[in-house]
């Protein structure tokens, strides 16, 4: 477990190098259909918050079978999703939390076509210590294609 004090003894600059590395490993999981895998990153309790569900979806095998089911569908209509993720901001918090900010971009390719912007999103997270990494405890995205809530 990775301490409050050991995290307030990092730069900012090196806590916002070790979130950037959480979220390449968090999202090349999803991409790569690593979804058992991906929602381990997530806090057993944790949340994932999307504007085009009605409620959050909430606990960790939840947020897995949601991802399992997004990734078949892709599969079976033949569409690969990137997910890139900047513009990071990182807020550390005084228990050991981190509040992370940033830009995510789901670029689409449809099998044997070009590849597009899928989706232009915000990804408002607050990451919780786990060993020496994090897990994202709630995880809060909003679309610019859909008006705020």
């Amino acid at each position: 477990m990775v301490l409050p004090s050991v995290i307030g003894t990092l730069s900012i600059d090196e806590l916002h190098v070790r979130v950037q590395r959480f979220y390449a490993e968090q999202m090349r999981l999803l991409d790569t259909g690593a979804t058992g895998e991906w929602a381990e990153t997530f806090t057993e309790d944790g949340t994932f918050s999307v504007p085009t569900f009605a409620e959050p979806v909430r606990g960790r095998a939840a947020i897995a079978a949601g991802a399992r089911e997004a990734a078949r569908a892709r599969a079976a209509a033949g569409v690969v999703h990137r997910h890139w993720m900047g513009m990071l901001t990182v807020e550390p918090g005084e228990d050991g939390t981190v509040r992370a900010r940033s830009y995510a971009l789901v670029i689409e390719t449809p099998l044997g076509k070009a590849s597009s912007v899928h989706r232009s999103t915000v990804c408002e997270d607050l990451l919780t210590p786990c060993a020496d990494t994090w897990q994202v405890r709630e995880r809060v995205v909003t679309r610019d294609d859909l008006p705020a809530r």
